[in-house]
């Protein structure tokens, strides 16, 4: 029998179907679109934290995830036999200014405390990552918390590992026992469309992915713009987020000058080839948090949804909140992430 059917086999749902499966139970996963798809068939894979100031419960559970995705993302290449391209090698971002750098300082001390001493966030010269990161004040910021993964990898091997502990993933089936939606775009619509209002939309992000090779330096965020070195050798750019679209899944001149921008910032670039491409709509509710918790329109189910920008940063401990609620009816999801943040927002 299957105690737990996840719908959706992207991060979230694959991520809560890891957690389920390792505490026991029986898991079937069904997405009629395959497994990463959707917003989890990005590029980029930008595993940031946000800054160490003005500390909150998304901020604590955010830093909670990305210390144990190093865990998590060994265990998965161990079961899968490959790499989900996860890597913890910081982040660099140029200091503008005299004001950005007396705010820099400040973070210093303030990541202390905030961070456990486990991470530091740094002001380092330029002249350590030149020519691929510069600055106009000649420093830079390197906190060592960030980590990068390639999301088409890591979906990849966490459905390889969840095959091999004996989950099954299927583009359809019966749903028996518990059910989870993790359903992304289309579930947020379906939602919005059941409630007659707006929970939650898809926003458009583009990306591209270079063929530059420093697996071994850190991702570097200027401008709005993340650069991530992938360990097989290329580089990802993005991304674009626009709430006005025709098609989304086209790129256009918004990616151009995306990648236009990413040459100029990081000098190493602008020979590299353009091998792909990418356009794809990711789930934001209207919180601007992740939906967590009893599904609001279907009685004694569950719902995962809402990871907009940073669903691959939070997957890990959005599989061991889900699980405790699913399993053990333990409910500890913090209030900003329930869904009643997104269906009562003013």
């Amino acid at each position: 029998m299957t105690d737990v059917t996840v719908h959706g086999a992207g991060i979230f749902g694959l991520s809560v179907a890891w957690a389920c499966a390792r505490r026991g139970a029986t898991v079937r996963v069904i997405d009629p679109n395959g497994v990463g798809q959707g917003a989890s068939n990005g590029l980029v894979g930008a595993l940031a934290p946000h800054v160490p100031e003005n500390w909150n419960d998304k901020k604590q559970l955010q830093f909670d995830s990305l210390v144990m995705a190093e865990t998590m993302w060994a265990e998965v290449a161990e079961l899968a036999g490959e790499d989900p391209g996860y890597a913890r090698l910081g982040r660099l971002q140029p200091i503008l200014d005299e004001a950005a750098l007396t705010l820099a300082e400040a973070r210093v001390e303030s990541a202390k405390p905030l961070w456990r001493g486990k991470f530091t966030w740094q002001i380092v010269p330029q002249d350590t990552y030149a020519p691929y990161a510069t600055s106009p004040t000649g420093l830079l910021i390197h906190d060592t918390l960030s980590a990068r993964a390639h999301p088409r990898r890591c979906t990849a091997a966490l459905a390889k590992a969840l095959t091999a502990i004996g989950v099954e993933i299927a583009t359809d089936g019966p749903a028996i026992g518990k059910q989870v939606w993790a359903t992304g775009v289309a579930g947020l619509e379906e939602l919005s469309n059941e409630l007659g209002a707006t929970v939650g939309n898809g926003v458009k992000g583009q990306a591209a992915l270079l063929d530059f090779s420093a697996p071994e330096m850190p991702q570097l965020f200027a401008d709005s713009l993340h650069i991530i070195p992938h360990t097989d050798g290329t580089t990802a750019i993005g991304s674009t987020s626009e709430r006005d679209y025709t098609d989304p899944g086209s790129t256009d001149a918004k990616l151009d000058a995306l990648i236009a921008k990413a040459r100029t910032l990081c000098p190493p670039l602008a020979e590299a080839t353009i091998l792909t491409r990418w356009a794809g709509l990711r789930p934001r509710a209207r919180s601007r948090a992740p939906m967590l918790g009893h599904h609001p329109t279907k009685p004694g189910q569950f719902i995962a949804n809402g990871g907009f920008k940073i669903g691959f940063g939070i997957a890990p401990i959005i599989g061991e909140i889900m699980a405790d609620l699913i399993l053990d009816s333990h409910d500890r999801i913090p209030e900003s992430f329930r869904p009643e943040a997104s269906l009562h927002k003013s």
